[in-house]
């Protein structure tokens, strides 16, 4: 799993093109102020590792968010910091189990559409832990 986190002072999508057949059509987008963003690539070997990589990333978002002084993030696939790409459903499952997992323990979740081309619009300020990049 790769993962490059981002803290926004806005961030805004708009779902333009559905990749996936098996999503929910997606129209309508959304925007969020002060909200911690990671961008994740789940890749192939996490299918046979679910457990370490989910407590890794529900680990890290944790710490970050901590460091970032904020509770409130924003879990999006991004499916281009790595050639291994997961099973889309698997992805999708693993996605809503970190929200889960989050959500337990008071974190404010929110997942981009999955299986879509989004426009995104991000104002990231520049500061230490404002944008971090882990291999998990």
């Amino acid at each position: 799993m790769r993962v490059l986190f981002i803290y926004c002072n806005s961030f805004e999508y708009k779902p333009t093109i559905q990749t996936l057949d098996f999503v929910e059509q997606m129209k309508q987008g959304a925007k969020y102020e002060n909200v911690q963003t990671a961008f994740i690539q789940v890749e192939k070997e996490d299918e046979e590792r679910e457990a370490s990589v989910l407590k890794k990333l529900v680990k890290n978002i944790k710490w970050l968010c901590g460091k970032n002084e904020n509770k409130h993030i924003v879990l999006h696939s991004f499916a281009h910091l790595s050639e291994s790409k997961a099973d889309p459903a698997f992805t999708r499952a693993l996605f809503d189990k970190v929200q889960a997992k989050l959500e337990n323990v008071d974190y404010q979740v929110e997942q981009t559409p999955f299986g879509y081309f989004l426009d995104l619009k991000v104002d990231a300020p520049g500061f230490s832990l404002a944008r971090v990049y882990k291999e998990l």
